[in-house]
Parts: structure tokens; C-alpha cells; sequence
């Protein structure tokens, strides 16, 4: 499976420590209740921080709208690379345009400090959920075919994939020994130097211990990580055994979450890969993630 990407731009080498400088003052002054100016270092625009996006016009989707991420090659870890792959699938599913641009502080520039985000004209959105309500705030809708239960049937099935494969993932990740120490805390650590990786690989260490301890994960055993995501794979593959989607003969923002988190598991490389082994048992859902791959990603590029 090869992944490609939409006009996709990069910071130069030797420029990477004064776009740093000029991206950490980037995020920062309040203009009012709601409001914050940001600099991407294209334009100063006011824009909303939590917009409500029931209320926003049906203008046309702007076509200089970025998707803003970490760099791929040195920085992702599974759990991001995941997330950005569902939101660049939603994206693709709506036949949106977009650039995509990688800055090492891509996650300080996040108005909810998680990636990835996208700015579309006064616009700064972060997180799958929110720009899809901001996507059909647009009047672009995935689920226009489905009736109120399989609505409600949908967001479960996206709250299992966020609770259960996403939960895995920062666990295997961040408390594997042999993941943190050869890959985690190398990609997460590398944009800064000594001591200051090791000072940042520990405060993010502590965030995801957080998160983890308040769902109620950080105490599982890899066996119980294991059997959740199993079971998670097991629910996902009798719903889409009703395909060629997981609701129906189009794809929704279902498909795109399910898409970038199992492909993900299945190509990131990682000392203890006990999530691929699981994933691999469903040869379906393999399947769904090469045609997801090949119908938005590759053949796209090819047009």
C-alpha cells in the first residue's frame, strides 16, 4: 500500500530553527471572548477558536484552505499519523482541495493543541469531529443518505474507534518500553535539543498519562489492550460485512476514521507491533483499507 499526498510543502533544513522561533510566537493574543489572532506566517486574521459551525454560511469551500501537520517522515507517531490520515480521507470523500504544510510545532499552533487542524480562510479548526460539523457547515454532507438511527449508529462506531484504537494506540506507543524508548520518544523529542527533548518527551509522557488514567486505561495490562482492540476489530468487521462501506454504498466519516487508524497500525513500524498482528486477523477490514487507499489516495494522484 503506498499513501501519496496533495501538494504537500515542507520547511527547509536550515531554516528549521527560525521558522521554530517565528512559529512559537505564532498562536498567541487574545482579541476577545472567542477570538484569537493567529500568524502562520501567511497573514494576521482574526478568527474564531471554538466557532459554532451550525451557523455558518453555505459559501464555497475555500481553495487555499491547509491542513497543518507535523513532519511525517521524522516526527508522527502512530496516533497522529492516524488522525491526519482521517481527516485527509474525509477531506478527499467530499472531493474538498487543500495543501498540506508540516511545521515542527504543528501541535502548539492547534487552537485545541491536538493535530491535525486546518485554516480555511478566517477559520482555524482542529480535530476530525469538528471539521466535519465545520465541512457541513459548508452545506457538504457525507451522511445525507443516511436516516436519524444509522446517524446515531455511525457516531458509536466512531466513539468505539476513539476510545478503544486511538486509547491503544498513545498505550502502546508511550508505555511499551521498547516503542517509547526506540520510536516515541525519539520522533517526539527530535525537533529539540539536549536536555530539552528529554524535558519535553516527559511532559508529553505525563499528558497521555492523564488521558489515559481518566478513561480508565493506564492501568490495563498489554493482554487487556489487546482484547479490547480485538473486540473493537470484531465489531467493526461484522458492520462491514453489510458493505461495500460501513454504512451502505457510500463512504461516511466512519470510513475515514476506520481508514486512517488501520492503516496506520498496518504500515507504521514499530519494535512491538501487537496492534498490526490484531488488525491482520480481518482480512475484510485489510481489504476496506486498500480500497480506501486506492480509490482516494492513489488513484486521485494519478488524475
Amino acid at each position: 500500500m503506498v499513501i501519496t499526498r496533495k501538494n504537500e510543502t515542507t520547511h527547509s533544513e536550515e531554516n528549521s530553527s527560525m521558522d521554530v522561533e517565528i512559529e512559537t510566537r505564532a498562536s498567541i493574543g487574545l482579541k476577545g471572548v472567542g477570538e484569537m489572532v493567529l500568524d502562520f506566517s501567511i497573514t494576521n486574521e482574526t478568527v474564531d477558536k471554538t466557532p459554532s459551525f451550525s451557523g455558518v454560511s453555505q459559501d464555497a469551500w475555500q481553495i487555499d484552505t491547509v491542513l497543518f501537520q507535523s513532519h511525517k517522515d521524522r516526527q508522527m507517531i502512530l496516533p497522529e499519523l492516524a488522525n491526519c490520515l482521517a481527516v485527509e480521507a474525509f477531506l478527499r470523500m467530499c472531493d474538498l482541495d487543500y495543501d498540506i504544510e508540516q511545521r515542527s510545532n504543528a501541535e502548539a499552533m492547534s487552537p485545541s493543541l491536538k493535530l491535525p487542524f486546518i485554516k480555511s480562510g478566517r477559520y482555524v479548526i482542529a480535530e476530525l469531529e469538528n471539521i466535519v460539523s465545520f465541512v457541513n457547515g459548508r452545506g457538504i454532507s457525507l451522511t445525507d443518505h443516511l436516516d436519524m438511527d444509522q446517524k446515531a449508529n455511525m457516531r458509536a462506531y466512531m466513539s468505539l474507534i476513539t476510545n478503544v484504537i486511538e486509547l491503544a494506540e498513545l498505550y502502546v506507543c508511550w508505555f511499551d518500553e521498547k516503542n517509547y524508548n526506540a520510536v516515541t520518544s525519539v520522533r517526539n523529542g527530535i525537533m529539540y535539543s539536549w536536555p530539552l527533548n528529554h524535558i519535553q518527551n516527559r511532559l508529553k509522557k505525563s499528558m497521555v498519562k492523564k488521558k489515559l488514567k481518566a478513561m480508565e486505561w493506564y492501568q490495563k495490562n498489554i493482554d487487556d489492550v489487546c482484547l479490547d482492540v480485538e473486540n473493537c476489530c470484531e465489531a467493526l468487521n461484522v458492520r462491514f460485512d453489510q458493505g461495500p462501506y460501513f454504512f451502505g454504498s457510500k463512504p461516511t466519516q466512519l470510513d475515514a476514521l476506520v481508514f486512517g487508524h488501520l492503516f496506520a497500525i498496518l504500515t507504521v513500524d514499530l519494535p512491538n507491533n501487537i496492534l498490526r498482528l490484531i488488525v491482520e486477523k480481518y482480512p475484510e477490514l485489510i481489504e476496506f483499507v486498500q480500497k480506501i487507499d486506492k480509490e482516494y489516495f492513489q488513484k486521485l494522484e494519478l488524475e
